[in-house]
């Protein structure tokens, strides 16, 4: 095996590791990387891809990078290099040397193993307490101060440096599914030290069996000899703690040191009770720093869920965001489209200033999202110019409908009052809505990290198929026939009304659906009185019936300002007011 040597400008910006025969690995600035380089700002994302054939390593610069790769002092696109050959990614120095065998890169000879419990460590007492304390107290601004995972861990590993006196080395480590040994980031008191090499046999009994603090001691090497366990270090103990969240993979802090005189002044390590204290505060720091990395975590994972959740649903997930709720489920939803009308006019209109015309969208999207959260909606997805939300997931809701017709009233009153101001930025756009209610597959899509939630059904096309009849039945929000059932039963009129329209089968559907319309309350919508609703829904029994003559003085009643009369208005001229053969009171439409 060959490995991988990066070496940065400055001193700790540094990692090492194994490339495997016959594996690509790709070498950047970027997290996506599989081996990342942060500290070089000169580095592409996704700079160069290494692999492995035989003895030499394949380079190639990756067509997505826009900085150079050298090998010899010359430009380059690809190259084979042999182990002591090296190329420069741009202040960082790539080296390829010959992996080392388990046996030389570790000590074999351990004269004891301690594996720490905390119950055991609360018994030791600290030593050197002044200086313990001042180390903790720069702790926040260390992880606070740090713009990157790597700045956290060159900065966390000279902090603890300052704290553990007797070390003088030490690594942030992590353990592979495969048992590897990754280094994240490693760091000596002496920058002439060379390389520092961990065991891997220590990191997987700290990070992979126990799950706890580990210690070796090995035989000094003084009067040792050149025995194979020493030729390779330099080091009579070391012990690893892990910290959680540093890494997706188990990591830890790993250090190491030698009995008797410290690299610090004054100070001298004679025994392994001394080590017990570092150990201690070590997993104190560990603890400290895994709390920070969580509470960071968590606060990423709440505001990408905020935009999605209401504040109901995020306090069902608790503190630790018990994301289990979220997992994909079949339940009765209702989903609700909003859509903005008027925006492609506006774009040809505002071809000089799409700046500007974006920033009117956004807060149009955001009128809508408010209403769906208010009402204790998730936001599933935006398509463009439209937004779409559902109720009844991931808690099951009787009045899911409700919510919905309540955040549907709540954006339809929002564009009305924009629309009555003329300097609004929203003054000339308008919305249509289309609510059902039924079975379909709500859940989350994605990572820990990032959580994408949607819905799938037939309930969401008719919802879609609703939204986009607003247009032809000349309303603002329709609704199915088993939203318009549960409204009837559970909505107050002081919230909001409703009004049967007709029966109609929207184009490339084989069902036929009852639509209705969702209106205001009398209160705010006095033109449209509930005796006009009355006479409406007469008009449409009678339509449906086939007494079209009937029908058409029931709806020619209607004020003028009402314009979902037209809908039915213009069947019935077409036709002389009479029905045509073989009527069954279904209006087919011929397009979306």
């Amino acid at each position: 095996m060959i490995e991988v040597i990066a070496q940065g400008p400055q001193p700790g910006q540094r990692w090492r590791n194994r490339l495997h025969p016959g594996r690509t690995m790709v070498i950047g600035r970027g997290a996506d990387a599989d081996w990342p380089v942060p500290w070089d700002n000169q580095i592409s994302r996704r700079h160069v891809e290494l692999r492995q054939e035989l003895d030499e390593v394949y380079v190639s610069r990756l067509a997505g990078s826009r900085n150079p790769l050298f090998v010899s002092g010359a430009e380059v696109e690809s190259a084979r290099l042999r182990v002591g050959q090296h190329l420069v990614l741009g202040e960082t120095v790539i080296t390829f040397a010959k992996a080392e065998s388990e046996a030389a890169a570790q000590p074999q000879a351990t004269v004891e193993v301690v594996a720490f419990t905390a119950r055991e460590l609360r018994k030791v007492r600290y030593q050197d307490p002044e200086n313990r304390i001042e180390v903790l107290t720069h702790l926040p601004e260390v992880i606070a101060g740090a713009r990157d995972d790597g700045e956290l861990q060159h900065r966390l590993a000279n902090l603890l440096l300052r704290g553990i006196v007797h070390a003088d080395a030490i690594g942030l480590v992590s353990l592979t599914p495969e048992g590897e040994v990754r280094m994240l980031y490693w760091d000596r008191r002496r920058e002439t030290a060379g390389e520092f090499r961990p065991s891997r046999r220590l990191v997987a009994q700290s990070l992979g069996e126990k799950q706890s603090s580990v210690m070796h001691v090995w035989e000094s090497q003084e009067g040792a000899g050149a025995t194979d366990h020493t030729q390779m270090q330099e080091f009579d103990w070391a012990y690893c703690t892990p910290v959680s969240g540093l890494s997706s993979e188990p990591a830890g802090f790993y250090l190491a040191g030698r009995m008797g005189k410290t690299f610090v002044p004054g100070t001298t390590l004679s025994d392994s009770l001394q080590l017990e204290a570092d150990v201690k505060f070590t997993e104190l720091v560990a603890e400290i720093i895994g709390a920070v990395l969580k509470a960071r975590r968590l606060e990423r994972q709440k505001a990408g869920l905020r935009q999605f959740f209401a504040p109901p649903i995020l306090a069902a997930l608790g503190d630790d965001l018990d994301t289990t709720l979220l997992e994909p489920a079949e339940c009765d939803v209702t989903v609700m489209f909003c859509d903005l009308r008027g925006f492609s006019q506006r774009s040809e209109d505002s071809a000089g200033d799409l700046i500007g015309l974006l920033e009117r969208v956004s807060r149009a999207l955001g009128v809508m999202t408010q209403q769906i959260l208010e009402h204790g909606g998730v936001t599933g997805d935006f398509q463009g110019d439209a937004t779409l939300g559902f109720w009844g997931w991931p808690i099951p809701s009787p009045d899911a409908a409700v919510h919905a017709a309540r955040a549907a009233l709540g954006i339809r009153a929002a564009f009305a009052r924009a629309a009555a101001q003329k300097n609004h930025p929203l003054a000339d756009f308008a919305m249509g809505i289309g609510i059902a209610h039924g079975r379909a597959v709500a859940g989350k899509i994605g990572t820990s990290e990032q959580v994408k939630v949607t819905v799938f059904g037939p309930v969401v096309n008719l919802a879609s198929r609703l939204e986009s009849m607003t247009k032809q039945l000349r309303v603002p929000i329709l609704l199915d026939e088993a939203t318009t059932a549960i409204l009837r039963e559970r909505m107050s009129a002081d919230e909001g009304r409703l009004r049967r329209l007709a029966r109609v089968q929207p184009y490339g559907l084989e069902t036929a659906v009852e639509v209705s319309e969702l209106v205001p309350p009398l209160a705010e919508f006095p033109e449209l009185t509930d005796a006009h609703i009355t006479d409406y829904e007469r008009g449409v029994d009678h339509f449906i019936a086939g007494r079209w003559d009937e029908a058409y003085r029931h709806l020619h009643g209607m004020p003028a300002s009402d314009r979902a009369q037209d809908f039915l208005l213009q069947h019935l001229v077409a036709g002389g007011r009479t029905a045509p053969p073989n009527w069954d009171g279904v209006i087919r439409l011929p397009s979306k």
